[in-house]
């Protein structure tokens, strides 16, 4: 049986509940993907004359003040949130990675001045960062993937920094280094290999954050801008407006992203206990 397959037979008898949580993202990736295919409506097709309806068959998640059909604009919102969540979290995976890897096993002098540097990054707000930058570049998809990358990559290289001061002491780096193989060498034939599993974890949790600060810059008005029917754009506008006329625009879009979250979130814990030495064989 082949590793992958092994892992998610281990992940549907050993965490049920994780695997539960990875339908749920699947299923979220599955509408992203094909919104174009699955959506009843266009995205910003209009019917004043079917404003503000509660949920029927015809409006599974209702209408808007314009009428707009909320069941497509969170179908976009997904897709959005795919192209963002996935490309920042790969960017952000990639950034930490590269950060981790040469400040872990360089070590010395050359991992004291990247750690500082990143301590003093870590004690600024990410929040703050963000607003400051977005009002300079300006908002726009291009530009909330860079940020999220860089903003979640920096903070991420502690993890990566982690696993590899505790790999690189294994016997099988220093018989590489005893027989003269090349810093890069070690690096991708020894080192990275034995990463992977806080590699792929570090991923899957930067795929819920990535969505989660979309949204919330999103919602300040500083994400993707209008038409595009972002989730926190659609909680910032008719969804505060109108929450008491129709209490559906806000809570469509807002449970979208929190069981999108929080089944991103559960799924990186399963597989984390699942890739984790330490943890096999116990209950």
């Amino acid at each position: 049986m082949s590793p992958a397959r092994q892992l998610v037979r281990r992940l549907f008898r050993e965490k049920p509940v994780g695997a539960a949580a990875a339908m749920v993202f699947l299923l979220f990736v599955f509408c992203g993907v094909f919104a174009d295919v699955l959506a009843p409506y266009g995205f910003n097709e209009i019917h004043m004359l079917e404003r503000l309806k509660a949920p029927s068959w015809q409006h599974w998640f209702g209408t808007d003040n314009l009428g707009r059909d909320m069941f497509s604009r969170c179908l976009y919102g997904a897709q959005l949130s795919v192209i963002i969540g996935l490309s920042a979290a790969a960017l952000a995976t990639l950034i930490s990675v590269l950060i981790g890897l040469l400040s872990g096993y360089l070590g010395g002098k050359v991992d004291m001045v990247v750690q500082r540097v990143v301590d003093a990054y870590m004690s600024f707000p990410e929040l703050v960062i963000l607003i400051a930058v977005v009002s300079v570049v300006g908002p726009g998809m291009p530009q909330i993937i860079c940020i999220l990358s860089l903003v979640l990559g920096i903070g991420g290289s502690r993890i990566i920094r982690s696993a590899v001061v505790s790999a690189r002491e294994n016997m099988y780096v220093h018989a590489a280094q005893s027989i003269g193989a090349s810093t890069g060498r070690v690096l991708w034939r020894h080192l990275l290999p034995n990463i992977m599993p806080p590699i792929i974890v570090l991923f899957t949790t930067r795929v819920g954050a990535a969505i989660l600060i979309e949204s919330g810059l999103s919602f300040l008005g500083l994400g993707v801008p209008p038409p595009a029917p972002t989730w926190g754009g659609l909680l910032s506008g008719s969804g505060r407006t109108y929450m008491f006329q129709g209490p559906w625009l806000a809570l469509a879009p807002g449970l979208c992203l929190t069981a999108v979250v929080y089944a991103t979130n559960v799924f990186g814990d399963a597989l984390r206990d699942l890739l984790d030495p330490r943890m096999r064989g116990s209950k």
